[in-house]
């Protein structure tokens, strides 16, 4: 097995993985970036999209959205608002929720309502980003 480093990924409701992993690629603000064992330390902020990891060999994939990540001794720790696995992804509500935030983002134009906007354009990319991961998940 290749060498491995220790993955954090944690949310306000408690710990969602806690695993010894290969490389994790995660969306950071500035870019989406990769990291392997005994990587230099750094801090990223994270938005919303798809945390990818591998173990055995083997691809996983979470939707987070938004927070930090801290790579430091080995180890990569995520602090995210929400991460969800394939499995946890109910694909038709993120359709539902797809659709509901174009149809406001459509409005909001129209209307010139800026907090609207934003509120929308963020439950679209969380509706996106959870879809993404569900069609990763092994069926």
């Amino acid at each position: 097995m290749a060498e491995s480093i220790q993955l954090e990924v944690v949310t306000p409701s408690g710990p969602v993985v806690s695993d010894k992993v290969e490389i994790v690629s995660a969306p950071g603000y500035g870019g989406d970036f990769g990291v392997l064992a005994n990587h230099a330390p750094f801090l990223s902020t994270i938005k919303i999209g798809s945390l990818i990891y591998k173990k055995d060999g083997k691809d996983n994939y979470l939707m987070v959205s938004g927070g930090f990540c801290e790579v430091s001794n080995n180890k990569i720790t995520f602090l995210v608002e929400s991460a969800e696995s394939g499995q946890q992804i109910d694909v038709g509500r993120a359709l539902r929720a797809k659709e509901r935030a174009e149809k406001r983002i459509a409005e909001a134009k129209t209307q010139a309502e800026k907090i609207n906007m934003v509120r929308a354009q963020a439950a679209l990319q969380r509706a996106l980003a959870r879809i993404r991961v569900a069609e990763k998940q092994p069926k």
